[in-house]
């Protein structure tokens, strides 16, 4: 009489495991599409609620929220507050917003509580670094429209400094804000107002050149050559010189983007501002001729990138209050364009 042979054999084993383990490597990319869909979706949805808040804001106040304003009297540090300061009643946070003594300085220990509350608004879902590098000062991932390339025309965006930065933009002055409603005449639904930056990492963390990471650094370009000329001509260069050093540079580790939410200084976009001057997911660089440290990002002649950690680009939410997916491949022109509120620039739909 036959045996019956009960179970399995190894040979089979070792097929079943392997049309499973097949079977796993197809369906992981399309499980990891479909989470960075759902945490992209919710980023999209954290600048949406941002833009209404802008506009709510605009409503009662006749004009944009200032990158920073100096509200402390004289004689105190002259950090002061930024944006994220200003909307917080308008994004449902007021308890928060009670908080704030806006009669000293932030760095004030009268002003721990709002500075160390970590706001899950202001956190993009895609960001894989959420230490805070610097004690408890909580940290964020949005930031708002600086303008176009500072050489171009400065302080083009939409939240600029309530006072004048006159050593930093050299012969690039311009008027201080904040802006109004009726002076973004390129249209509110073609000129940028918060965009993305993943935040920097802490100080005894390498960044290497090339990788993924090192669009959280900052570039100090060193040549001569370097610093941006007058005009296109100028910006383009620069742009060139930066991509150049993503790829081969040591950057300087920018460890203060994204971790002081409240606090702002004119000028210093490392805290809460982004300029459409450098691509989106490219580096952030600084102009050579800036006197301050490379991690500030000091001046309209320094570029601070949108970064994300979304395939492809970043989420720019428009003055109009719509949120766009803007790709890496945007060229520079259309960039530049979305990032001016007066600049006469005509940018097609299919430009980006």
């Amino acid at each position: 009489m036959r045996k019956v042979r009960s179970g399995f054999t190894l040979i089979e084993l070792l097929v079943v495991i392997a049309i499973i383990a097949v079977l796993i490597a197809l369906l992981l990319p399309a499980v990891q599409a479909a989470r960075e869909a759902a945490r992209r979706a919710q980023c999209v949805n954290n600048l949406k609620q941002m833009g209404l808040a802008l506009h709510n804001y605009v409503s009662s106040n006749e004009a944009m929220p200032a990158q920073s304003t100096w509200t402390v009297p004289s004689g105190q540090d002259n950090w002061g507050f930024n944006w994220y300061s200003a909307l917080l009643p308008q994004m449902e946070q007021q308890t928060v917003y009670n908080t704030v003594n806006y009669w000293v300085d932030p760095w004030s220990a009268d002003n721990t509580t709002a500075a160390y509350t970590q706001l899950a608004l202001w956190l993009c879902p895609s960001e894989s670094r959420t230490e805070r590098i610097y004690g408890s000062y909580s940290i964020a991932n949005y930031v708002a429209n600086y303008g176009g390339p500072g050489c171009i025309s400065p302080n083009s965006g939409l939240m600029i400094p309530s006072v004048n930065v006159s050593t930093e933009l050299g012969p690039y002055l311009s008027k201080p804000g904040p802006i109004r409603i009726a002076s973004i005449t390129d249209g509110t639904s073609n000129t940028g107002a918060f965009s993305e930056r993943l935040v920097g990492v802490p100080g005894n963390v390498p960044i290497r050149p090339g990788s993924p990471e090192s669009k959280r650094g900052i570039y100090t370009l060193t040549s001569s050559g370097a610093a941006p000329g007058s005009g296109e001509v100028g910006a383009l260069s620069f742009v060139q010189q930066c991509r150049a050093a993503m790829e081969s540079a040591q950057p300087v580790n920018g460890n203060v983007v994204g971790q002081f939410q409240f606090i702002g200084y004119p000028g210093h976009l490392s805290l809460s501002s982004y300029t459409h001057y450098l691509p989106p997911n490219a580096a952030s660089c600084k102009n050579p001729t800036s006197l301050e440290p490379s991690f500030l990002l000091v001046g309209g002649l320094s570029g601070a990138s949108a970064t994300s950690n979304h395939p492809g680009g970043v989420n720019v939410a428009f003055a109009d209050g719509s949120v766009r997916f803007i790709k890496d491949s945007i060229n520079s022109q259309a960039w530049w364009a979305l990032g001016s509120r007066a600049g006469g620039e005509i940018v097609s739909s299919d430009a980006y």
